[in-house]
């Protein structure tokens, strides 16, 4: 029996196009620019984009546009409060008081009451006592802050932009701190805040708990307060089966994996977490961990998470497509051979089940690497190639363009990855993957000619004829025609050179490739083998 030919050997031919378009670009610009940039910083973390910090999208605007005037029993009355009383009963009065400047309202009959220093919640209180001494009976008061006093805020530290800001004394960390640009991204901590009075710590904040359960406490700023936002210390980097694949910072409540999974939205999929740490001596450690241990995993600075699912299925996808009756997809079990695949498959009168053609993706993967290898490699001959006068370098020049602009057309091409079985014998021996697809290829009595022929196209397989035949019903060969690279593709994807007495048959494919003109050998050497590549990975002739 035939085996399976997965042409290892092949694959140099069997290759893809690839993306290579910004290669030129990138070098083009970095050679005009380089006497003005700087030299480049090296890094050793990869950069994260500050959307990928959790919480930057807290600060955008939204706070600092508004005030908020909302009752705090604890807050103390300070010079330039407003007050509004309200006396009914024995006697009706109702205005709004200022605190002046020693601390007094002053009430007609009652006299100055000192409210400097008064909890808000004791306001009714203090002044209803000075009232009573005046009025002893059948007399009410009600008292409230009409509006607080504008105070002034030092805002530091790592935010963006640092500078004293004014608001209300009720008005809440975020607001000011939005006001200052909000809190720098490549390296302030959302978690290590501080309010400092008279260069003493006040109070610590924690914005994860406004962030993660919506809890902010209110605070009474006063001015010449100062809000210092710390640098981060700790964090770790989450992505894979998340709602929120962000930059955490560390702290009490998040130090495990288990907290980290917790706090990023990990998924109820999620089985799995690899976790890369960069230890001492430059070292980087990989590894992975079950869910049922995310409780014993402590992190470490740097720490980077990916969450995700590992499942082991006894049954895997492939789709059916071409000439059949049957399902467009199916799930087979592990282990299923295209030989049990053909039995299944409902054929019709035009189904041609000895030509099976399956396509892999890893295989198109694989195809489309070493084309990019060989691309890069064509792209650096084509851009370094010496010239030893001025004609010379002028014609080089025309042809590194011409091989820059086959690159650019190169980018554009996708590999099939087809597999080619040989022999339809063979079709036990090919162990079904996720994600294969089966194609049921049409009977048909077809030849395609296509590439440097004057008329391209399909045309009646003639039994006994050769590939002059076809050629001569194409037009015969073009101007820039190889003769000498001619490629008989046959329906089961296997390619093959032409050579004198080789057998045409019905359902193969006739590509013609160009000449490749070009002084340098390693040139030449390198388009030729990409286009062979091109031509076997995709039935296509890509011109130079």
């Amino acid at each position: 029996m035939k085996k399976i030919c997965i042409l290892l050997a092949g694959l140099v031919l069997s290759f893809g196009a690839v993306d290579v378009s910004q290669i030129v670009a990138t070098e083009q610009l970095e050679r005009e620019n380089k006497a003005h940039l700087p030299a480049p910083e090296n890094n050793s973390t990869t950069a994260k984009e500050p959307s990928a910090i959790f919480g930057a999208h807290l600060f955008n605007g939204n706070f600092k546009n508004f005030t908020q005037r909302v009752y705090n029993p604890e807050y103390k009355i300070a010079v330039g409060d407003q007050i509004s009383l309200k006396i009914w009963g024995a006697v009706e009065f109702a205005q709004v008081l200022i605190v002046d400047s020693q601390g007094n309202v002053f009430i007609p009959k009652v006299g100055a009451v000192n409210l400097l220093g008064v909890k808000n919640s004791s306001l009714v209180a203090v002044i209803k006592s000075a009232v009573n001494k005046v009025y002893k009976n059948n007399v009410f008061v009600y008292a409230d802050m009409n509006a607080y006093q504008n105070v002034s805020v030092f805002v530091t530290g790592s935010v963006n932009n640092p500078g004293l800001y004014q608001g209300l004394s009720s008005d809440s960390i975020i607001q000011y701190l939005d006001k200052a640009g909000g809190i720098n991204l490549d390296y302030g901590s959302f978690r290590e805040i501080q309010i400092l009075r008279n260069n003493h710590a006040l109070k610590n904040i924690d914005l994860y708990d406004f962030l993660l359960k919506g809890q902010l406490e209110l605070f009474p700023f006063r001015s010449g307060d100062v809000i210092l936002v710390k640098n981060v210390q700790q964090y770790a980097f989450v992505s894979g089966d998340v709602q929120k694949p962000f930059r955490f910072e560390l702290g009490n409540d998040v130090k495990t994996l288990s907290d980290l999974a917790k706090i990023s939205g990990a998924k109820p999929i999620v089985t799995n977490a690899v976790v890369r740490s960069y230890g001492g001596e430059h070292r980087l450690e990989l590894n992975a961990y079950h869910k049922n241990d995310f409780t014993k995993i402590a992190l470490r600075t740097g720490d980077e998470v990916e969450f995700r699912p590992e499942y082991i299925s006894k049954n895997i996808s492939i789709k059916i497509q071409g000439e059949h009756d049957g399902l467009k997809s199916m799930v087979v079990k592990k282990g299923t051979t295209l030989e049990d695949v053909s039995r299944i498959i409902i054929a019709n009168s035009r189904s041609d089940l000895g030509a099976l053609q399956v396509f892999r993706k890893s295989v198109a993967r694989t195809q489309k690497e070493l084309i990019a290898a060989q691309l890069k490699e064509l792209e650096t001959l084509a851009l370094t190639s010496s010239s030893v006068n001025s004609e010379q370098a002028a014609i080089r020049a025309t042809q590194a363009k011409t091989i820059l602009e086959f690159i650019e057309r190169a980018k554009k091409i996708e590999p099939k990855g087809q597999i080619v079985i040989d022999d339809a014998r063979a079709y036990g021996s090919l162990v079904l993957e996720e994600g294969d697809t089966i194609n049921v290829p049409s009977k048909n009595n077809l030849i395609i000619v296509q590439g440097e022929v004057s008329l391209p196209g399909a045309f009646i397989h003639a039994k006994n004829e050769n590939l002059k035949y076809y050629i001569d019903l194409a037009g015969g060969y073009g101007e820039r025609a190889d003769t000498s690279k001619v490629l008989i593709i046959r329906i089961n994807g296997k390619a093959e050179k032409y050579h004198s007495g080789i057998t045409m048959r019905a359902g193969d494919a006739i590509l013609v490739l160009p000449k490749v003109d070009n002084q340098n050998l390693q040139i030449f050497s390198m388009l030729t083998q990409i286009l062979y590549q091109i031509a076997i990975a995709t039935n296509v002739v890509l011109n130079i």
